[in-house]
């Protein structure tokens, strides 16, 4: 068995769902709903579940075997932390996009003064 793909929704709120992600397995059958969840030893992925009647929740898909889970676990943290790597860099470039072109305009606006 391959994961051959790995799709990913980071949610930004101080919740402990950090994100909801979906895996293809070997190009043929996907899994949706995975849920990245910060645990109290850190990350971990929750297989998608549905609630019973009686209110108790329910996998409807999930590894039986640790190995597999592990390695699902594995690949959709991994693909979480590198898009929340790359949205914090692309927060930062425009963060400091923007403060450059406030600086560029006061800059202008001081000279306009001057004149």
């Amino acid at each position: 068995m391959e994961i051959t793909d790995v799709r990913v929704k980071i949610f930004d709120s101080e919740n402990r769902l950090k994100a909801i992600a979906a895996i293809t397995i070997d190009d043929c059958f996907v899994v949706h709903e995975l849920r990245v969840i910060d645990g109290k030893e850190g990350l971990f992925v929750a297989m998608p579940s549905r609630k019973m009647p009686n209110g108790e929740f329910k996998d409807v898909a999930h590894p039986i075997n640790q190995e597999t889970r592990d390695y699902i676990e594995g690949i959709v943290i991994e693909a979480y932390e590198k898009l929340k790597k790359e949205e914090e860099e692309k927060k930062a470039e425009e963060a400091e996009a923007s403060e450059s072109e406030t600086t560029e305009e006061t800059e202008e606006a001081e000279e306009t003064e001057e004149e």
